[in-house]
C-alpha cells in the first residue's frame, strides 16, 4: 500500500512517501526571499504526481483555526468564528473540520482551495486534519497541570491542560526563540499555573529549536524532550 502524507506549515511543505510502513522518501520545501510566487503549489503537485497512490493523508499546521466544545453543530459560523482568532478569506479556502473525541473538541480550520483542489483531483481516499487535532489525540496527560509544545521550522503550536481538561490551545509564527520563551511564561502567569508544578513536554522539531529548550531550561523544573523529529522516523507524530 503506497501512502502520501502532506504537512502544511505557514511557510511550508514536508512530504513522505511510504510503502507498506517502510519511507521511500522524505523531503521539506520552505519559502525564502528567493522563491517563485507558487512555490509550494509546484512542490505540491510533483509530489502528488511522483507516483500512484492508495491513499493521501493531509495535516494543515496552518495557523487559521478556532476551538469548540465537540457537538457544536452552527458549521456555517465557522469562518466567522475563525475570523476572530485570524484573516480569514471565504472566496479562497475551504473551511474544515476535525474533532477530537479523546479530550471531547474540535477545531474549525481553513485551508487553501488551491492545495485543496489539487489533492482531491487525484482521486484517491484521502484523509483530512488539523494539526492540533492530531497533536492532542498523541498526548498523554499525567499530572496535574502541563504544557505540551509541538514544534515545527519557524512555528510552533502549544496545549495547556490542567486535569485532563484543555485550558489553552494556541499556534504560532516563531521567528524569535526569545520571543516565544517569554510568550510562554507570561501566559503561564495568566492562566494560573506555577513554574515548579506545571510539567514541560516537548515535541518536533527540538534540534532545530535547541535555544529555546535551552533557555526555557532554565526557568522550569520539570522539562521532557518526548522526541525529535528525526527524518524518515518520526513524521507529524506518527
Amino acid at each position: 500500500m503506497n501512502v502520501l502524507n502532506l504537512l502544511f506549515t505557514k511557510d511550508g511543505l514536508i512530504y513522505q512517501i511510504i510503502k507498506n510502513k517502510s519511507v521511500l522518501e522524505e523531503k521539506s520545501y520552505f519559502v525564502d526571499e528567493e522563491s517563485p510566487k507558487n512555490f509550494i503549489s509546484g512542490k505540491l503537485e510533483d509530489a502528488l504526481l511522483k507516483q500512484r497512490y492508495d491513499e493521501i493523508s493531509v495535516v494543515s499546521a496552518l495557523n487559521h483555526f478556532t476551538l469548540m466544545p465537540e457537538g457544536f453543530e452552527d458549521h456555517d459560523s465557522g469562518y466567522d468564528l475563525i475570523a476572530f482568532n485570524a484573516p480569514v478569506d471565504k472566496e479562497n479556502t475551504e473551511l474544515m473540520l476535525s474533532v477530537n473525541k479523546k479530550f471531547k473538541l474540535q477545531f474549525y480550520y481553513t485551508f487553501p482551495k488551491e492545495f485543496y483542489n489539487k489533492i482531491k483531483d487525484i482521486s484517491v481516499p484521502v484523509k483530512f486534519n488539523f494539526s492540533g487535532e492530531k497533536f492532542l489525540n498523541s498526548i498523554n496527560n499525567k499530572n496535574n497541570k502541563e504544557i505540551h509544545i509541538n514544534l515545527y521550522h519557524n512555528q510552533c503550536e502549544f496545549f495547556a491542560i490542567s486535569n485532563k481538561k484543555i485550558i489553552l490551545y494556541n499556534n504560532l509564527d516563531v521567528n524569535s526563540e526569545v520571543d516565544f520563551l517569554y510568550f510562554v511564561m507570561f501566559t503561564l502567569s495568566k492562566i494560573g499555573f506555577g513554574i515548579n508544578d506545571t510539567y514541560f513536554y516537548v515535541y518536533g522539531e527540538t534540534t532545530e529549536n535547541e535555544t529555546f529548550i535551552s533557555e526555557l531550561q532554565k526557568f522550569v523544573k520539570n522539562l521532557k524532550v518526548v522526541f525529535d523529529n528525526i527524518p524518515n522516523k518520526n513524521f507529524i507524530l506518527n
